[in-house]
């Protein structure tokens, strides 16, 4: 999932260019198309035209299974989950549902000795199971081969780019001691002229990397070197390497039991928060009052349940999420997480159809990655397993699932975000997901992208059709949000490259999630089974 992480125009127009802008629009998720000329979700339109005087029916509790979310927040706090039946900090499951202290929600990745911040990658962990097994037969053999090359070849890469960095960062502060300052621009490097031969050197290294970026300072340049250097040594030190393993030692659940339920602790913050409280912050984070940003929808609840590290995520703990937030209460989820590989597809199936059987609308992003999800993986997925092989795609799909495609707000070829995932018929939809003003923890507020923040544009604006439809079951939503979608009736550039397609090709909608649409075929489906 997360390692360092991280996803137009209706019928009957022609295609526009929005290069007037030179940036984002703030607010752009939820603005209008025709009044605003971004392609937004038409959230303040519903507001203004449809819903100005109307009051929602319920408050609905959306689910965030993610990394975390800072239920402090200025903007979020008000929105918070609060279970009702859990008395805070007595050290007792008071509702007795098997969580102790679950106030807001309950953290999966966690337990007695702390929380799991950086996690391995799925396909390493796999790999380092057959790498203990002493006998392989031939299937598991080419697979434990296809892992090895792919597993070396991404460390040698993370390794090279980390000494890249590095050799950058020498050079910065090395400069920094000839100038006596960090202040020190691209031109000013450029002047050198008679210096050590450390310096000299320090100077091509600046001039080739620094060109790129001239207006920073030299010290501002190494500070945006920072995530990069964090990124590549997770690469190198957990997500890739075979003999890491912090669960045991943290959580301390008996992992070869895939169907243990009660483990972990109440700590549904977890030391780094950042992913999951800017998802929130998308969804819901208090409407009108003038503090930060504005969510979707206007009456939600946020329940945070964390099972996403610095790595992948493990199916025993999405699934444990899946049931954890469907047993209390919540109607929607969000999960903004994905992987390539799959340890235990049926555990995370059987939690899927336990959300369909309960009426609970699961929202997942299709992945950052440019792929066809139609022939390559994203897991987990709405198609269930085949048979014993977590890599057979069954016929039969979860009818309570969308899968969300990146949106970008340039419009015209650029419409759909260069790194978004997309299939014609596993992608549902796309929605908002580049550049992306949210919440984050500490009372502040950044931008991202990813369908990662496209994702919850979607579970926001069902919580807002279902808060004022509630009649409205999982299935009837996901058909309402997916009919009365935006369609994109022009050609693209296909996510990753420069080849032009047609949008309806990317989704099996071919459009984008529209609140204003959904709200307006929402009335029309209740109007109908109320006759």
């Amino acid at each position: 999932m997360l390692s360092l992480k991280s996803k137009l125009m209706g019928l009957g127009f022609v295609a526009l260019s929005f290069s007037a802008f030179s940036q984002a629009p703030a607010n752009w998720f939820n603005l209008d198309l025709t009044a605003d000329k971004v392609h937004g979700v038409s959230t303040e339109k519903a507001y203004k035209e449809l819903l100005s005087n109307k009051k929602p029916k319920k408050t609905v509790l959306v689910a965030v299974i993610d990394s975390g979310v800072d239920y402090e927040h200025e903007d979020l706090k008000d929105v918070m989950w609060v279970n009702p039946k859990e008395v805070k900090g007595n050290g007792k499951d008071d509702d007795g549902n098997g969580y102790v202290d679950d106030i807001h929600g309950w953290n999966f990745i966690g337990g007695k000795n702390g929380n799991i911040d950086n996690e391995s990658l799925e396909m390493t962990r796999v790999y380092a199971d057959l790498k203990a097994k002493t006998k392989r037969n031939k299937k598991e053999e080419a697979f434990f081969k296809k892992l090895k090359e792919e597993i070396d070849a991404k460390t040698a890469e993370a390794q090279g780019t980390l000494t890249t960095i590095n050799m950058i960062v020498s050079a910065i502060e090395t400069l920094e001691k000839h100038f006596g300052n960090s202040n020190y621009k691209l031109e000013d490097v450029k002047k050198i002229t008679d210096a050590s031969k450390e310096v000299m050197s320090a100077k091509e290294v600046y001039n080739s990397f620094g060109a790129r970026n001239p207006e920073l300072t030299g010290g501002e340049f190494k500070k945006s070197l920072d995530g990069a250097v964090k990124y590549y040594k997770s690469q190198v030190e957990y997500n890739l390497n075979p003999d890491f393993n912090p669960r045991p030692a943290i959580i301390g659940d008996d992992y070869a039991n895939q169907t243990e339920r009660i483990y972990g602790n109440s700590d549904c913050i977890g030391p780094d928060a950042g992913h999951g409280t800017h998802v929130a912050g998308i969804i819901g984070a208090v409407r009108g009052n003038t503090v930060g940003m504005d969510g979707v929808s206007n009456s939600v609840r946020i329940m945070s349940v964390r099972a996403v590290p610095n790595g992948d995520e493990r199916d025993k703990d999405v699934a444990n999420a899946i049931r954890y937030a469907v047993d209390n209460g919540a109607e929607v989820i969000n999960m903004s997480f994905g992987k390539s590989y799959s340890y235990n597809k049926k555990i995370v199936d059987a939690a899927v159809q336990y959300a369909e059987k309960k009426g609970v609308l699961l929202v997942h992003a299709a992945g950052n990655d440019s792929k066809h999800i139609d022939v390559d993986y994203n897991f987990p997925t709405k198609f269930y397993q085949s048979g014993n092989d977590s890599y057979k795609r069954g016929k039969k799909s979860a009818k309570n699932w969308i899968e969300v495609g990146a949106l970008s707000w340039k419009g015209g070829s650029d419409a759909p975000a260069v790194f978004s995932n997309f299939g014609k018929s596993t992608v549902d939809l796309f929605a908002p997901g580049v550049d992306i003003y949210s919440t984050t923890p500490g009372n502040e507020y950044e931008p991202n992208s990813g369908t990662s923040m496209a994702a919850p544009v979607v579970a926001g604006v069902a919580a807002l059709v279902k808060s004022y439809y509630p009649e409205l079951s999982a299935a009837e939503l996901k058909i309402c949000l997916e009919k009365s979608v935006t369609a994109i009736t022009y050609q693209v550039n296909k996510p990753g490259t420069k080849s032009k397609v047609d949008f309806k090709e990317l989704s099996i909608t071919g459009g984008v999630v529209n609140a204003y649409n959904a709200l307006k075929l929402a009335d029309e489906m209740v109007a109908k089974k109320s006759k």
